[in-house]
């Protein structure tokens, strides 16, 4: 295992941190197990866990990627515990550090037992540590296929939940400013709305758009999730599902949303470097800003007792200027895959293996699924989902409407992003078309060379 590890590490480098980051955390420090107390730091929490003795045969620890579900995985496990007498460790990694945390305790004895990779570009560099879960109970309990990440004939991973993203909507301001969301069919109508909005603030007493914040904990919002669509338009084009070379044919639409977004906010653009993700859903609870860029995960942040009511929000797809917009949907896909630690103990992997089997078959499993953590889960004894937001993206499919996959899962690495995030923070500052181009650069020829990097070449 040392071995293999040095090896990472000499990868990890070359591909950081490929997970996303889904998630409305800005917190520096990892979240807690059920067996200590919250506030604790996951180093001290996994030590614990190490000495930790049950009569209850193998033990799981879960290094969970999800900082906005932190709780719900705690409470599941408590439940689990209770019911089996198995011990269940859940770690949160903070927004992300999953990559560097996962890393880092891979390293440790006691490592942990049930991690996740993002998709093919991630399984590259975690590949020899993960169990085949071909004959597994849980990859019998897939809905599909597709939701297996395979290495050959190998099932390394475990899709365990869809999600969608696009433009969250306070459909009481949309209102007060005159519209509907029936009015916003394409980005000619929704620049329309936010420019006239923006005319109009100091009338309305809110803005367009939240921040668009540039810290690392909101920044993945655009150098990913925004960033997704140019690579989706041009992978359509060309009938591809990654590539060595992107061309960027769809950066000026890029350039556009990100114009409207920063020119039509609640700060000025030269502050978006250091705003965060509890600013842009301070602003949103707060009556702000009309549209929010965020995803099906941060429904529960947004609804319930003292927030919005399922009457007071809506989701509509980030419209790009490209494709068929009337029929275009949100962007829905996953990039979160279950692998199970090889590495581990026989019993724990088998504990491991009995936990993900329970959370996505049981009541108590699939209802904190479905309705504490708000996932569509791809498992045939998944209950119907509560979240308004999923509830959305499904009328849209039966409608006919054609969602945005998820395709940064083939950037090529986190130093990518990272390039792309500092160049969209440096042209907000300074909106020339010099600095755009620095975008563009770190778009295109980052791509080329991170690519190459990252296969070796």
């Amino acid at each position: 295992m040392k071995k293999k590890l040095l090896a990472l590490t000499l990868t990890g480098a070359l591909a950081m941190s490929l997970l996303a980051g889904c998630g409305g955390s800005s917190d520096d420090t990892t979240t807690t197990d059920t067996t200590a107390t919250e506030d604790t730091a996951a180093t001290e929490d996994t030590d614990a866990a190490e000495t930790e003795t049950s009569s209850a045969e193998g033990s799981v620890y879960y290094l969970n990627f999800k900082p906005e579900q932190d709780q719900q995985w705690q409470d599941l496990a408590a439940v689990y515990t209770e019911q089996t007498g198995v011990p269940v460790t859940v770690v949160t990694a903070a927004s992300g550090n999953y990559e560097t945390t996962l890393m880092s305790e891979m390293g440790k004895s006691g490592a942990p037992t049930l991690f996740q990779v993002n998709g093919p570009v991630g399984l590259a560099n975690w590949k020899d540590y993960c169990y085949d879960l071909s004959g597994s109970d849980i990859y019998g309990e897939l809905t599909s296929d597709t939701y297996a990440l395979k290495d050959g004939d190998k099932v390394a991973g475990i899709g365990y939940v869809i999600e969608s993203y696009g433009l969250i909507v306070n459909t009481d301001l949309l209102e007060q400013a005159g519209y509907t969301v029936d009015d916003i069919q394409s980005f000619e109508d929704l620049k329309a709305v936010a420019e006239d909005i923006t005319a109009r603030s100091d009338e309305l007493g809110f803005a367009a758009f939240t921040s668009a914040g540039m810290d690392s904990s909101s920044d993945w919002r655009f150098k990913t999730h925004l960033a997704n669509l140019p690579i989706y338009f041009e992978y359509q084009d060309k009938g591809i599902n990654s590539t060595d070379a992107i061309e960027g044919t769809y950066l000026d639409n890029y350039r556009a949303m990100w114009d409207l977004y920063i020119n039509n906010s609640t700060c000025d653009p030269a502050e978006l470097s250091a705003k965060t993700a509890d600013d842009a859903t301070s602003e949103f609870l707060n009556g702000e800003a009309v549209f929010y860029q965020n995803g099906s995960w941060e429904y529960g942040n947004v609804s319930g007792e003292g927030k919005f009511s399922d009457d007071q929000l809506a989701m509509i797809p980030i419209y790009f200027g490209a494709g068929d917009e009337a029929n275009q949907g949100l962007c829905t896909g996953t990039e979160n895959y279950w692998c199970v630690n090889n590495q581990a103990d026989e019993a724990d992997i088998q504990a491991t293996l009995d936990f993900i089997y329970w959370c996505v078959t049981s009541e108590e499993g699939t209802t904190a699924m479905a309705t504490d953590m708000g996932f569509v889960i791809p498992f045939k004894s998944a209950q119907e989902p509560t979240n308004l937001f999923v509830k959305t993206d499904q009328e849209m499919l039966a409608a006919g409407k054609t969602p945005i996959s998820w395709n940064f899962t083939t950037m090529p690495s986190e130093e990518w992003k990272n390039g792309v995030g500092q160049a969209l923070t440096a042209y907000a500052a300074d909106q020339t078309d010099a600095n755009w181009d620095g975008v563009v650069s770190a778009f295109v020829d980052g791509w080329a060379t991170e690519y190459a990097l990252a296969n070796g070449q």
